[in-house]
């Protein structure tokens, strides 16, 4: 039902404004007029009771003014000059109820009306009227004075009162749209003006903004919005601009090394041992293109809305240590000894945990200096736990750091090494530190260089 009635509602806006008006005037315009109709109704029966009252009134003086009710019979005159049409009623009855005196062109039975002090009103029988009486005694007898008013005229001018307003609330409701509809396409102007230089921004002008300093009040918020917006938009395609560009340049490397590779090989003959070392170049290549490839399908899963983590308590220490035994061939080799110092307890996804810490080592003990420590640590700050891995070396330009975390990033592309993630190490640290709903920094100095991982603590 609810479809259904949008369905039937317009899509213009103007059009919705415009009908809306034009119910609210229908409804205020209805509303006065049922208002003035019963005032009018109400001011039109109170002066036909009064001047009914009235008439009582004066045919009861009349009456004791007079000799006889006979010699009153007789003159027509002293009481015809109270009756102005065909519309009014006049009845003198007996005890008995019996007219002596009766004007009733309409042809209406007598009333028979209950006996009362003072002069009463009430409804006629018969035909739509309206009655006065009121009982007197003359020459001793009772005599029952009754004044009435057929209520045809009146109806027929309510009639017509009502038509001309039901006329002038059609004509209001037809003015009330079309003043809408003009009201509404003039008010929405700004917004087909800020539509407009919208739909004008497009790949090659992400850079434009909309100018909301000459825009009403209302629109400045929406215009901030969309500003937000194309801000977001243009730093998210320049982001993926450049990680195109990234991604071409990392994988024409190997690709260019085997094809290079490959076509040496293939312009003469060649010893076996010629070409075991050529296939052993050549899996080392596709080694690196498998951990390119595997690397960016992890960020691709971890940036989906609907990746999922398997939180299980985790003990610091123990992951750390086994973390510690992995990397201790390649501390040995650079003279670095490992140090854990992490300690407690952390709810987190035990493979990703180990995936972060793991690309951390892995780059502490790439880029940290010879014979020195590496250091990881943990401490829990109010509702977060961090998570340190400190190494000593060569600083971190200031520059750098806040472009650590990008995709193929590297300080010193010459630095490459065989082994390494392709520049996407701490990509992935970051996203997924953004899936625990944490964050990862990073200081440099001269003193060392300290990645921190900060995990909230769950209740």
């Amino acid at each position: 039902m609810k479809q259904r009635m949008t369905a039937l509602w317009p899509r213009a806006l103007s059009l919705r404004l415009a009908l809306m008006f034009a119910l609210a005037s229908v409804l205020l315009l209805g509303a006065l007029g049922l208002y003035l109709y019963q005032s009018l109704e109400r001011e039109i029966a109170w002066r036909d009771d009064i001047s009914l009252v009235g008439r009582v009134e004066r045919m009861g003086v009349l009456i004791g003014d007079s000799d006889s009710i006979d010699a009153l019979r007789q003159r027509p005159q002293l009481y015809a000059n109270m009756l102005g049409n065909r519309d009014d009623l006049l009845w003198v009855l007996d005890g008995t109820g019996q007219p002596l005196i009766e004007i009733n062109p309409a042809r209406l039975p007598v009333p028979a009306l209950p006996p009362g002090p003072g002069v009463q009103l009430q409804d006629g029988v018969g035909a739509p009227s309206r009655l006065a009486w009121l009982h007197v005694r003359q020459d001793g007898r009772d005599l029952t004075l009754i004044a009435g008013k057929l209520l045809a005229e009146r109806s027929q001018m309510l009639a017509a009162y009502r038509l001309k307003l039901w006329l002038a609330l059609g004509a209001g409701a037809l003015l009330a749209f079309l003043l809408g509809w003009a009201v509404s396409l003039r008010g929405l102007r700004p917004v087909r003006m800020l539509a407009a230089r919208a739909a004008a921004i497009d790949v090659q002008h992400l850079h434009l903004r909309l100018d909301a300093a000459q825009q009403i009040s209302e629109l400045q918020q929406l215009s901030g919005a969309l500003n937000q917006m194309l801000a977001r938009l243009e730093d998210g395609f320049g982001r993926l601009s450049r990680f195109s560009e990234d991604l071409a340049h990392e994988m024409r490397t190997p690709l260019n090394n085997l094809m290079g590779q490959t076509q040496l090989a293939l312009q003469k003959n060649r010893s076996t041992e010629d070409y075991q070392a050529l296939l052993a170049s050549s899996q080392e290549e596709y080694e690196r293109l498998a951990r390119m490839i595997d690397n960016m399908l992890f960020l691709a899963r971890a940036e989906q809305p609907d990746a999922v983590l398997h939180r299980q308590p985790i003990a610091l220490h123990d992951a750390t240590a086994q973390l510690c035994d992995y990397f201790e061939g390649m501390a040995e080799e650079r003279g670095i000894v490992l140090v854990n110092e992490a300690d407690g307890a952390l709810s987190a996804d035990p493979q990703l945990l180990r995936r972060a810490l793991a690309n951390l080592l892995a780059n502490a003990l790439r880029y940290g200096s010879a014979d020195s420590p590496v250091r990881i640590a943990s401490q829990r700050h109010g509702g977060w736990v961090d998570i340190s891995v400190t190494n000593q070396g060569e600083p971190i330009a200031p520059e750098h750091l806040p472009r650590l975390f990008d995709r193929f990033y590297r300080c010193d592309p010459s630095r490459a090494e065989p082994g390494d993630s392709g520049g996407l190490g701490l990509a992935i640290v970051r996203s997924i530190m953004q899936l625990h709903g944490g964050a990862v920094r990073v200081e440099s100095s001269a003193a060392g260089t300290c990645f921190t991982l900060r995990f909230p603590v769950l209740v």
